[in-house]
C-alpha cells in the first residue's frame, strides 16, 4: 500500500512540476512582445552557458527547454540560435533544436536558408550541425531545399558532405544529379548509417550511388 502511495505523490509532483514548467515557459515567450531584444540575449547566453556545462544531462535539459523557447519566435537570430544548440554534443537538445528550426523552415524558409548559408560559412570541419542540418532540410517542401543542399556538397566536412548527398536523394528532384557528379571521383571517406550498419565509404562511392538511384527513378 505505501508504494502505491508513494507512486500516487510521485505522479501526481511530476503534474505539478510540468503545470508549473509550461506557466514558466509562457511566461518567458510573452516577453517576446515587449523586449524581444532582451528575450534573445538571455535564450542566446543560456545556450552557451549550458553547452559549457561539465554535467551532461543538465546541460540537455537546459538546451531542450531553450530549443522549445526559441521555436516559439521567429527571425534571423533565432535560427543562428537554434543552429548552436544543433551544434552541440547532446542527442536531445540536437533533436529538440532540429524540430523547431524545421518548423521555421515550413513557414519562414527564406529566414532559415539564411541562417544556414550563415552557419556553412563560420562553422568548423566536424561542427556537428553541418550533418544534422541536410536531413532537416530534406523534408522541408520548398523549391529552394536542392540549391540549398548543393552548398554543402562543397564543405571541407566529408560527414557535412555525405549527409547532404544522403538529403538530396531524399528530396528526389533530378537537378540534384548535376551537382552530385563533380563529386564521383571524391577519395575523402565518412562514415554512414547507425549502429550495426554503420559503414565507411568514400564520397566518390556516395555520389556515384545517388546518381544511379536518380538514374532508375527516371527510367
Amino acid at each position: 500500500m505505501k508504494k502505491h502511495e508513494d507512486i500516487e505523490a510521485a505522479l501526481s509532483a511530476l503534474f505539478s512540476a510540468e503545470r508549473d514548467a509550461r506557466a514558466r515557459h509562457d511566461e518567458l515567450t510573452a516577453h517576446a512582445a515587449g523586449d524581444r531584444a532582451g528575450l534573445l540575449t538571455c535564450l542566446a547566453g543560456a545556450v552557451a552557458a549550458a553547452s559549457a556545462l561539465d554535467d551532461e544531462d543538465e546541460a540537455s535539459l537546459r538546451l531542450v527547454a531553450t530549443a522549445r523557447l526559441l521555436g516559439e519566435l521567429d527571425g534571423g537570430d533565432v535560427v543562428d540560435a537554434l543552429i548552436d544548440v544543433l551544434d552541440t554534443p547532446f542527442p536531445e537538445a540536437r533533436s529538440e533544436a532540429g524540430e523547431q528550426l524545421q518548423g521555421l523552415a515550413f513557414d519562414r524558409f527564406k529566414e532559415v536558408a539564411l541562417g544556414v548559408e550563415r552557419a556553412l560559412a563560420k562553422k568548423p570541419v566536424g561542427s556537428p550541425c553541418l550533418v544534422e542540418l541536410p536531413y532537416i532540410l530534406s523534408d522541408v517542401p520548398e523549391g529552394g531545399v536542392v540549391k540549398l543542399l548543393g552548398l554543402f556538397l562543397r564543405l571541407e566536412d566529408a560527414d557535412g558532405v555525405a549527409a547532404a548527398i544522403e538529403a538530396l536523394v531524399t528530396v528526389g528532384d533530378e537537378a540534384a544529379v548535376k551537382l552530385l557528379a563533380p563529386l564521383q571521383g571524391d577519395t575523402r571517406m565518412s562514415v554512414v548509417g547507425e549502429d550495426e550498419e554503420r559503414n565507411e565509404i568514400s564520397i566518390g562511392e556516395l555520389a556515384a550511388e545517388a546518381i544511379e538511384l536518380f538514374q532508375q527513378r527516371g527510367a
